[in-house]
């Protein structure tokens, strides 16, 4: 029973969720030198989740490329970080998640 309870607990962890803001959004994935992200598109709005471990100095590199992913699957320019209804909770500098506010112009 426990082996299955863990067994059950590890596999839900291998795929990225969208924060509760972003349910039901368009789910997309792209690998960028390397690494791999999950994109959730809503509305004007992405939210980049990097999938894997990476060392402290490799997440350097990670910041432009969240913002790369986003530009990459929705079309779309990032113009700063998600505000308002999908504000991110998470630290500045985060290399694991990241909102973005998007310019979608005529889309």
């Amino acid at each position: 029973m426990v082996r299955s309870l863990f067994l059950l607990l590890l596999l839900s962890a291998c795929g990225a969720s969208p924060a509760p803001q972003f349910f039901g959004a368009e789910r997309r994935e792209v690998t960028l030198e390397g690494i791999t992200f999950v994109v959730f598109l809503k509305d004007d709005a992405a939210e980049v989740v990097r999938m894997g471990y990476l060392t402290r100095k490799a997440r350097d590199r990670v910041p432009p490329l969240m913002i790369r992913a986003a530009e990459m699957v929705s079309g779309c320019e990032v113009v700063g970080p998600l505000r308002g209804w999908g504000r991110s909770p998470a630290l500045p500098g985060d290399t694991g998640e990241a909102r973005f506010e998007l310019s979608c112009g005529a889309h």
